[in-house]
């Protein structure tokens, strides 16, 4: 299935049989599942999963990739739909069953991606993206360390994340010039936030790493009472420093 990558859709295809048999044994698809691939490119990754599944939805982009994808897999089990992932409603094809999404993300738009699955994430059983390393150490990241920032709190306040294994840029065509990964979210059952607090809390998160140096003191005065806040937690840390659960205590002085 020869088919040029396109720079303008960042598309880097994986073509290492090994990686692509580790991120099977990661995602680990049942029979009984129904999966959600974002971009399967050439197929590589979707060639061992729909052996393996009950339903496959695919969501491509580029819309020269659609009849060769239709011929590679002729299969009653197999849905595809040429849309723009970002934009795509995945409650569509939710039919009672939890989605298992995955797919190599290109960059450009993988954080955003991010954001939208987690807004729907009610329908999501778990998610297993390939990402620039870049951002599953930072998605994955604890406090106190570098990696640390908004993108891991307002993700872990939402799932739980773990960075599985490191991808080479060997294994793709073309290569790109960065590392990437694999990574596994799974959303929380029991949301840590109500939907209402959320505004609170992102708001509160943001202004707490505007300033990575500062202290929160310095960073939260316009939005907090010091004297309120410090009662709570000790304003003279800094943003890295602080657990999910002592954010969410913030944004709720803030509410």
């Amino acid at each position: 299935m020869n088919h040029r990558p396109r720079k303008r859709f960042g598309q880097n295809f994986l073509t290492d049989s090994s990686v692509i048999e580790k991120i099977i044994q990661a995602i680990n698809p049942l029979p009984t599942d129904h999966i959600v691939e974002i971009g399967p490119g050439q197929g590589a990754i979707t060639q061992q999963l729909i052996k393996r599944c009950n339903r496959l939805d695919a969501i491509e982009l580029d819309k020269d990739l659609i009849p060769k994808l239709e011929k590679k897999f002729p299969f009653e089990h197999f849905h595809l739909t040429q849309f723009d992932a970002l934009k795509f409603d995945y409650s569509n094809l939710f039919q009672g069953k939890p989605l298992r999404i995955t797919g190599n993300l290109p960059y450009n738009i993988s954080t955003p991606l991010l954001f939208h699955l987690l807004g729907q994430s009610s329908i999501i059983k778990d998610m297993h993206f390939m990402l620039q390393k870049e951002v599953v150490d930072r998605l994955a990241a604890h406090p106190n360390t570098k990696a640390y920032g908004k993108l891991s709190v307002v993700t872990q306040a939402q799932c739980e994340a773990e960075a599985l294994f490191d991808i080479p840029p060997g294994a793709f065509n073309p290569a790109p010039k960065v590392n990437s990964a694999f990574v596994r979210l799974i959303p929380r059952e029991q949301p840590l936030l109500a939907a209402e607090q959320w505004p609170a809390f992102e708001k509160t998160v943001t202004a707490a790493f505007a300033h990575r140096r500062k202290t929160l003191r310095n960073n939260l005065k316009k939005l907090l009472d010091p004297e309120r806040a410090e009662q709570e937690i000790d304003l003279s840390r800094r943003a890295e420093s602080l657990t999910i659960d002592e954010f969410i205590t913030l944004s709720r002085l803030l509410a």
